[in-house]
């Protein structure tokens, strides 16, 4: 009974365990639905999955089957981000309970109940059930944007080194309650639009649009909220990993002010899709703002893993040869900087080509073309987000030694592989014809394939030995059960005077 409990325990109350079971999750349901698409259908693995499982797959409804599970995936991936936010920004204990609580239920009830809809015949009990864990997501997001709220004298600064204002608020504070507050809003997007269905609105797939010329506001809306709630995932995991490396000093300083002016403009840049035209113009802004923050990130982050690791070997005048190896030393540290430097050549500098060249070249291709480097695009952003999620996982699990190594240059090395390999197929047009595209796209879908596969397979061997370790007598999650909750605190946490005005409350 005691074990039960303590296993209750870790996999709904403590962070890693949250996260485990998320991560472990979203692995099932691409082990499972990824079956359903490329080559797997000519390999017969597609019939074998429908049969064993009893899916309900009629043609017509594709669509709406494939934003179910997008959206499914999406809400594990944020409720995910969200047991990190409450893990390292300094909150009230209560509050991070009753956050994590909530999501937890939530995602947990629009999984069950939105993958049984959408495969499994169309019982709507199961999607008022579906919509029930929304609800409950978008609640628990109310939770954190109030328990985030910056400007509460119970957060102050106290170590100067951090982006602060002049009454000693926390600058990066304001960053996340802005994010939050913004995902929030960009949701309604979602929410609104979808309390139309069938009353004015169809479903579609924002790509399936793109050379349509005229679309309702309610298209629009759906589009731009597919694009900013991605966005914004990715904004979350940058101020998550920043104060993962305990991001401070001038740069600090520099980048948080500039994080919020993006995330403000961006967002609002993408709200206005549905009303102008000049939408666009915004979310260059906003983007610049964003990824010149990621990348002062970036600059310190590398800077500290070499100065941390010189200082571990011992080197009072290191050479340029030893300050290089040591930014490889740990490829869980160096990954997850390393993903949003290798996302500008992928993802930010192909979406800011398309844009440019858009009526000179784009639109010139068949739709079809134009429609592969969309999906493309999205699809890559959201497996980069993937992979930092992963290599943080790593490392607040304890993972060490040649296991990390391992891991680490697994996932760095190919998901690189794939994602050029996909871009390189996306944007073939540019330097081949169709006539000869064959060999290339032969080559570059098999690279993909070998890179995320491998992806998998490491991971399915992870979650495979914490599964074992259930078992296991003197277990690795007992121990972290045991341990004190993961705390990334910073100096940047409750002050004297913080205490004090929650002892009046609860005096009160």
């Amino acid at each position: 009974m005691k074990k039960i409990r303590d296993l209750f325990y870790f996999f709904f109350q403590s962070t890693k365990g949250l996260i485990l079971l998320g991560i472990t999750a979203i692995s099932v349901i691409t082990a499972i639905w990824g079956t359903l698409s490329g080559p797997m259908i000519e390999w017969g693995v597609k019939d074998i999955t429908v049969k064993l499982l009893g899916l309900d797959l009629e043609s017509v409804e594709r669509s709406g089957r494939i934003i179910m599970l997008y959206h499914v995936i999406a809400m594990i991936v944020t409720s995910i981000e969200v047991y990190m936010i409450t893990s390292i920004v300094p909150m009230r204990k209560h509050q991070r309970t009753n956050i994590n609580g909530t999501i937890t239920v939530g995602w947990i009830t629009a999984m069950i109940f939105g993958m049984a809809f959408g495969y499994f015949g169309h019982n709507y009990f199961y999607h008022g059930l579906f919509l029930v864990g929304q609800s409950l997501i978008f609640f628990a997001g109310i939770q954190l944007a109030v328990a985030l709220y910056p400007w509460r004298k119970h957060f102050l600064v106290e170590n100067k080194e951090y982006a602060h204002t002049k009454s000693g608020y926390d600058i990066e504070r304001i960053a996340f309650f802005i994010m939050a507050v913004s995902m929030l809003i960009s949701a309604g997007f979602g929410a609104v639009t979808g309390s139309f269905w069938s009353n004015g609105h169809e479903t579609f797939l924002a790509e399936d649009l793109i050379r349509q010329p005229d679309k309702t506001a309610l298209q629009k809306s759906i589009i731009g909220h597919l694009h900013i709630m991605l966005t914004l995932i990715a904004v979350a995991i940058t101020l998550i990993v920043g104060r993962w490396m305990d991001f401070k000093g001038k740069l600090h300083k520099f980048a948080m002010p500039i994080m919020i002016f993006g995330i403000i403009v961006i967002s609002g840049g993408v709200w206005s899709v549905v009303w102008t035209h000049m939408a666009h113009t915004f979310i260059y802004i906003g983007s610049t703002f964003v990824m010149f923050a990621a990348l002062l990130l970036v600059i310190y982050a590398w800077g500290k893993i070499i100065k941390d690791r010189i200082a571990e070997q011992g080197l009072e005048k290191p050479s340029f040869g030893q300050k290089f190896k040591a930014l490889f030393h740990d490829p869980i540290k160096f990954g997850p900087f390393w993903q949003m430097v290798f996302m500008n050549f992928t993802v930010s500098g192909v979406g800011i080509f398309m844009a440019v060249k858009l009526e000179e070249i784009f639109r010139v291709w068949p739709a079809r073309e134009e429609r592969i480097t969309l999906t493309g695009h999205w699809h890559i952003l959201a497996a980069l987000i993937a992979t930092i999620i992963l290599m943080y996982y790593i490392d607040i699990a304890g993972i060490k030694g040649k296991l990390r190594k391992w891991l680490g240059w697994t996932i760095i090395i190919g998901s690189d592989i794939a994602f050029a390999a996909m871009t390189i197929m996306s944007m073939k047009r540019l330097f081949v014809t169709e006539y000869y595209q064959t060999p290339l796209v032969n080559w570059t879908m098999l690279a993909t394939d070998f890179g995320l596969g491998i992806i998998l397979v490491i991971l399915a061997g992870v979650l495979g030995w914490r599964l074992i370790d259930l078992f296991k007598s003197d277990n690795l999650w007992s121990k972290e059960s045991a341990s004190p909750e993961l705390e990334l605190e910073r100096t940047a946490v409750l002050t004297k005077q913080g205490r004090d005005a929650i002892k009046k409350e609860m005096e009160i």
